[in-house]
């Protein structure tokens, strides 16, 4: 019985989106599913790019005012990843506050199960993203207090701003379509 050899050389490949058969998956800092098909993170680096694509990503919901650097800009590209970047600040008192309209139109997004599976991400996982799944929360009738405590496990101590704009956040004036909701969406 005839041997071929495979070639281990890749040079055709993008070095960036290969990754070896036996490489750990290393998944973004606080990274954690919220509902079937939609995650949470930090932002994801090149050491976590094996780890996302296992996911199959349709979107990524990004927070923050700097762009992707390029590599992420890459990865996204290759994987035919649809990348919505809101420019939004975090809840700092007394004069910086989430953007209402970001996290409306996040929600609209996450509510619509043509965009899943989909991650959400800030740079660090915690404040700005705390407040998007707390707002997700509202809609899916948690407890306040179930809501805070999934935040701080995320977040720590930094709550009261935080904590505020999830109390006022009006879940009602969130126009999402019936017709696509995902199944963990109850009425």
């Amino acid at each position: 019985m005839k041997k071929t050899h495979q070639s281990t050389d890749h040079s055709d490949v993008c070095s960036i989106c290969y990754t070896r058969p036996n490489m750990p998956l290393v998944p973004p800092l606080n990274f954690a599913m919220i509902a079937s098909g939609v995650y949470r993170s930090g932002h994801p680096n090149k050491q976590n790019f094996a780890f996302l694509r296992k996911l199959g990503l349709k979107t990524i919901l990004y927070f923050a005012i700097e762009d992707y650097p390029d590599e992420m800009q890459h990865f996204v590209k290759q994987e035919d990843i649809q990348v919505f970047q809101y420019r939004t600040e975090g809840n700092k008192e007394p004069f910086s506050e989430v953007n209402h309209k970001d996290i409306t139109h996040a929600l609209v997004k996450l509510l619509d199960k043509r965009c899943h599976p989909i991650l959400i991400h800030c740079l660090k996982g915690k404040h700005r993203i705390g407040c998007l799944v707390g707002c997700l929360r509202r809609i899916q009738n948690w407890s306040m207090t179930s809501i805070f405590d999934e935040y701080r496990r995320f977040a720590g101590t930094k709550v009261l701003a935080d904590q505020e704009f999830i109390e006022m956040f009006d879940r009602t004036l969130v126009p999402y379509d019936p017709t696509y909701k995902p199944a963990w969406l109850q009425d």
